[in-house]
C-alpha cells in the first residue's frame, strides 16, 4: 500500500510537539495525536514506521492514524492536535417544561368518560387535540410520564 499522506515535521514543529507531549496539562487526546504525528515523522530517513506500528505504540487505530495524517497535511499541526468542531447542531428540544407540566396535570385529571384511567395512547391523542403539540408519539408520553414518577 503507497504512502497517501507524508508527515514531514520542522523541528520547530517537533520542538512543539515534544514540548507538549512533556509538560504543561492538556487532554489525553492531544497528548496521544502529538506522539503519533511525532512517530509518523519522515524528516529523519533513517526511520520510517508503518501506520500498524504507529496505531500500536500509541493505542488507537490505524484508521485514526490516517486521519490524523490526513489533517496535518491538508490544514496543519494545530488543526491535527484539536477536533474539529460539530458541523451539525445539536437536535432542538420539541418538549419543554411547559408541556410536560401540562401533559402531567392532563394525566392528573379524571380519565375520560368511559374509562377507568389514563392510558398513553389517549394522553397522546388528548395532547393533540387540546394543541398542546402538532403531533407525539405514545412512546413519548411514557417516557415523560416516566420521568415524573
Amino acid at each position: 500500500m503507497s504512502v497517501r499522506y507524508r508527515v514531514t515535521l520542522t523541528p520547530e514543529e517537533r520542538d512543539y510537539l515534544e514540548d507538549l507531549t512533556k509538560r504543561g496539562k492538556h487532554s489525553v487526546q492531544k497528548i496521544t495525536h502529538a506522539r503519533a504525528l511525532l512517530l509518523c515523522d519522515t524528516s529523519d530517513e533513517k526511520i520510517t514506521r508503518t501506520v500498524e506500528s504507529v496505531a500500536v505504540t500509541v493505542g488507537v487505530s490505524s484508521r485514526t492514524i490516517e486521519h490524523l495524517k490526513k489533517r496535518f497535511v491538508e490544514e496543519g499541526v494545530d488543526s491535527a492536535l484539536t477536533r474539529k468542531p460539530a458541523s451539525k447542531p445539536p437536535r432542538e428540544i420539541r418538549f419543554d417544561g411547559v408541556f410536560e407540566a401540562k401533559l402531567i396535570a392532563l394525566a392528573c385529571t379524571s380519565a375520560p368518560e368511559g374509562r377507568c384511567r389514563w392510558t398513553v395512547r389517549l394522553l397522546a391523542d388528548k395532547a393533540v387535540e387540546l394543541h398542546y403539540t402538532e403531533s407525539i408519539s405514545k412512546s413519548s408520553v411514557g417516557t415523560i410520564l416516566k420521568k415524573t414518577f
